[in-house]
C-alpha cells in the first residue's frame, strides 16, 4: 500500500457542500455518533504492544489515534499519556464528547445548521460542512486503526 493510501485510507477530506439534505446530515451524524463504540470495539482486548502499532511508517500508534481535534494534534499525540497511557482515558473522553455533541446536534433546529463558525485554518465553516468533515475524520481514524491491526496480523 502506498503512503498516501496509508495516510488517507478513506480518501482525502472533502469540503462538504452545504446545506446538507436531511438524509445526508443524518448519515454524517450517525457516523459521528457511532465512532466511540467503533473505536472501543477495534481496540478491545489489545495488548500494550498492539496499541503501540503504527498505522503507517512515521504515523501515530493506535493509542495515539484515539484523540480529539482542532488544536495542535501532533503535539497532543506526543504527550506522555497519549503515547503510553491507558487507552481507556481516551475512550472515555471520546465517548463523553460524542454524547454531548449528539445531544446538542440532535436538538438543534433545522434552520441553525446553516449557521457558521470561524475556524483558525479554514475560515468561515457552516455547521453542515463541519458535520461532514468530522464524519470523514471519524471514518479516517477508524480506518487507521483497522489498517494498523491488519498490518500487525500480516
Amino acid at each position: 500500500m502506498d503512503v498516501d493510501t496509508l495516510r488517507y485510507p478513506v480518501g482525502p477530506m472533502p469540503r462538504t457542500k452545504t446545506p446538507l439534505d436531511r438524509a445526508t446530515r443524518e448519515q454524517h451524524l450517525a457516523t459521528i455518533e457511532q465512532l466511540p463504540s467503533r473505536i472501543k470495539s477495534l481496540v478491545a482486548g489489545l495488548s500494550d504492544a498492539q496499541l503501540d502499532t503504527r498505522y503507517r511508517p512515521g504515523g501515530w500508534t493506535i493509542r495515539q489515534v484515539a484523540a480529539v481535534k482542532t488544536y495542535e494534534e501532533s503535539l497532543w499525540a506526543d504527550l506522555p499519556e497519549a503515547k503510553s497511557g491507558a487507552i481507556q482515558m481516551s475512550l472515555d473522553l471520546l465517548d463523553a464528547l460524542h454524547r454531548r455533541w449528539m445531544a446538542f446536534l440532535r436538538a438543534l433546529p433545522e434552520r441553525d445548521f446553516n449557521k457558521a463558525f470561524m475556524h483558525p485554518e479554514w475560515g468561515r465553516v457552516p455547521l453542515d460542512e463541519a458535520i461532514g468533515m468530522y464524519a470523514w475524520h471519524c471514518r479516517h481514524h477508524a480506518a487507521h486503526i483497522e489498517n494498523a491491526l491488519a498490518a500487525a496480523r500480516a
